[in-house]
């Protein structure tokens, strides 16, 4: 878990971002702000895969800010530190204007980078970003990626992920509320990631925030029944809005309704 926070600012919680690990390989989900510095605290625990030159496949659910702020942290950084092949991107539709528009922000600093004194390359900086519709999207020797819709909001497009490796299926929620097609691609699933907010503090929201809230994401109480439908070995509570409960209140609202695994992330976990 590279980051489990929410757009709130909270020091403990780096941005949305998820990297699944497969034969040496990273598959990032989510690129929120902090991402590379969080791999590379992930380096620092064993977990090599995640060092710069390697953060070269991204998916990203949708397009919101705490979920995309990272884009620009993972197309360069890792260039800086020389990785030479081009970032593998991945997402709905607006994605391919987001990285057009990056790159047009950043034009004087892979100038000077390339044409300066530094001995950069010409091809790490560079991104190949593909705009996706539901169904298989990515598959190779170790994993095939599934995207599904989800309800998040207002949002047109707003994507889960299933991945499918041979010993083992994690599926990741994005942002969204339940819905039958989230039910029906994390049947069968090893891990759900999957987003969620506390029920009992959302008493205490204001009107317009509980209105947006129940349109857009998913309660504790929620999650619960869904889970029980899905059945999943082991759910991980990410994303979590809180609003001043602990974690382990939010885990214990879950199983008034759940009796299976639950644990609630924190940055730098590993499952």
């Amino acid at each position: 878990m590279l980051g489990t926070g929410t757009p709130n600012a909270e020091p403990d919680r780096s941005g949305p971002s998820v990297a699944i690990i497969v034969n040496g390989s990273a598959y990032l989900v989510d690129a929120g702000p902090g991402i590379v510095r969080r791999a590379a605290a992930a380096v620092k625990k064993g977990i090599v895969e995640l060092q710069p030159q390697f953060l070269k496949r991204e998916f990203i659910t949708h397009l919101h800010s705490d979920h995309t702020v990272g884009l620009p942290d993972l197309i360069f950084t890792p260039w800086t530190l020389e990785r030479t092949e081009p970032l593998e991107l991945f997402g709905p539709p607006g994605l391919s204007s987001m990285v057009d528009n990056i790159e047009a922000a950043y034009n004087e600093d892979i100038d000077i980078r390339i044409n300066g004194l530094e001995p950069a390359n010409t091809t790490g900086y560079k991104v190949n970003a593909q705009e996706i519709e539901p169904g298989i999207v990515y598959t190779d020797s170790n994993v095939t990626v599934k995207a599904f819709p989800v309800h998040h909001g207002s949002w047109k497009y707003s994507y889960g992920y299933r991945f499918e490796m041979p010993d083992r299926v994690i599926v990741i929620s994005g942002d969204c509320t339940p819905s039958e097609e989230l039910i029906a691609n994390a049947q069968d699933c090893d891990v759900l990631i999957h987003e969620v907010y506390s029920a009992v503090r959302f008493q205490e929201r204001p009107q317009k925030w509980q209105r947006y809230h129940k349109d857009s994401h998913t309660s504790t109480i929620e999650l619960g029944e869904l889970a029980k439908k899905v059945r999943p070995k082991l759910l991980v509570l990410c994303h979590q809005l809180f609003w001043g409960a602990t974690p382990e209140e939010l885990v214990d609202e879950v199983r008034q309704v759940y009796d299976g695994k639950v644990i609630s992330a924190n940055d730098l976990d590993i499952f």
